[in-house]
């Protein structure tokens, strides 16, 4: 039934929703999606690639630039999950390096699903420039396109007599992948705030402490009022 899918037209229009809600709600597993699929083509020769590429860059962009006008339009506690000390300890985070290093921060953002979406609201809700945001969000989005089909393919290969073996076998390495890149990332960016916390001490003025999950006070900040 997988493989009869893959190869009918209307599969394209229907992962363009499902990358386009996953970029703002994070509720439908795109990447598992995305690499499947890829596994799938590298046997059956459907999805097309190419098409698939084209429409996961185009649903993810735009997911990611509704995010945008949804943080700019609502604030991020009009809803009741944005308001979970969790969700708005990630917002207090996410402002707090979009202020620091915003380029770097929306780039490596959209590999950390939870965070991408934290950044993404964010950056609409503080004012980020909206051109900036864009072009960084579509290079951001080109090279996760790029990395979950290669992922697709990659371990795809490894089964040749079973295209849905492969296909498992995909999704479990991008998983555990995806769980090392998150931890990755997420040293990274602590790093850059000890480095930051250092050269404050260092000339003796105040660095805004970054949020670190279980912190008392950044479930109290308050961040449903534009920055301003």
């Amino acid at each position: 039934m997988l493989e009869h899918a893959a190869g009918q037209p209307w599969i394209y229009p229907v992962l363009l929703v499902f990358f386009f809600i996953d970029g703002f709600a994070t509720i439908l597993p795109s990447e598992t999606a995305i690499v499947g699929l890829s596994a799938l083509s590298l046997h059956s020769g459907e999805p097309n690639l190419w098409i698939l590429g084209g429409t996961a860059l185009v649903g993810a962009m735009a997911g990611d630039n509704m995010a945008y006008m949804l943080g700019r339009k609502i604030g991020l506690t009009r809803w009741k999950w944005m308001r979970r000390p969790k969700v708005q300890k990630m917002f207090a985070w996410a402002q707090y390096e979009l202020d620091k290093r915003g380029a770097v921060l929306i780039f490596t953002a959209r590999y950390i699903p939870w965070g991408r979406v934290a950044v993404n609201y964010v950056a609409g809700q503080t004012g980020y420039p909206h051109r900036n945001f864009f072009f960084l969000d579509a290079f951001a989005c080109l090279t996760w396109v790029g990395y979950s089909i290669g992922i697709g393919l990659l371990a795809g290969q490894w089964v040749h007599h079973n295209p849905l073996l492969g296909v498992g076998i995909a999704i479990a390495f991008a998983v555990v992948l995806g769980i090392v890149v998150d931890h990755v990332l997420r040293w990274w960016h602590k790093h850059l705030e000890r480095k930051d916390a250092a050269r404050a001490a260092e000339s003796g003025a105040d660095v805004p402490v970054a949020p670190e999950a279980g912190h008392t006070g950044v479930a109290r900040a308050d961040l449903s009022k534009p920055a301003g």
